[in-house]
């Protein structure tokens, strides 16, 4: 339990900005193995009980089929702390979010739902990102969305971006962060996530079309100041 207390020492579980990959984002760490004690399903994820080398503690997976005594592997590992989950009316002091390992004695995974957390989707795509801007009315650059998002609320507008990261399936959209080489990383103007219902990749160059949302809260301390949602992707 030691170990899972000095990792929860350098986590914070509140994003104030779109970037869920900068400053605040709760820490991935190493991979997680124990016995599962205890299952709860709810509609998207499975919470476990797991017995651990360093004592007992519960973790999230994308919805799958764990049976108590099975010993699984928790990958990609996101700790966070004072975790409330409305569902199950649980606030868990300590949860380990991240993705089903290789497993034994009765597991399958039945689906993968991604999740708003960062440990959850394909990750982001390193490198430069240089794309030039949209053409069209109201188009404009991820930054001048970013800096601008109270004049552009409730505005539909067009951003060409590169797809650093994508998370599908959370809450019925897919999420969607994009960045085309503008703004900075210093103060959060680099990359703007957008909702849609269209598909994407990792390092796809895409065109998204929707409306400025500003002050959006998902809960469980994850909070945008500007994204872009109802969007589509070309």
């Amino acid at each position: 339990m030691k170990t899972l207390l000095a990792i929860c020492m350098i986590v914070t579980a509140t994003l104030v900005w779109a970037d869920e990959n900068t400053a605040s984002n709760p820490q991935e760490t190493a991979i997680f193995k124990g016995e599962v004690l205890d299952v709860k399903q709810v509609e998207s994820y499975t919470y476990l009980l797991l017995k651990t080398k360093d004592g007992e503690t519960w973790a999230a997976v994308a919805k799958a089929s764990v049976k108590k005594g099975a010993t699984v592997s928790i990958e990609n590992v996101t700790v966070m702390n004072n975790f409330e989950s409305k569902t199950l009316k649980m606030t868990f002091p300590i949860i380990l979010f991240g993705t089903l390992g290789n497993s034994t004695a009765g597991t399958k995974n039945t689906h993968f739902m991604g999740s708003i957390y960062p440990v959850f989707g394909k990750k982001a795509v390193a490198g430069d990102v240089k794309v030039p801007k949209a053409s069209g009315a109201n188009a404009k650059t991820v930054a001048e969305i970013m800096t601008n998002g109270a004049e552009l609320k409730e505005m539909t507008v067009l951003v060409r971006g590169k797809v650093v990261k994508y998370n599908p399936g959370i809450m019925g959209r897919n999420w969607v962060h994009l960045r085309d080489g503008s703004g900075s990383a210093a103060d959060y103007t680099n990359d703007i996530l957008v909702t849609t219902q269209n598909p994407a990749n990792v390092g796809d160059i895409v065109t998204a079309k929707g409306i400025v949302r500003t002050d959006k809260d998902f809960g469980a301390g994850y909070a945008y100041k500007v994204l872009i949602e109802e969007a589509t992707l070309q």
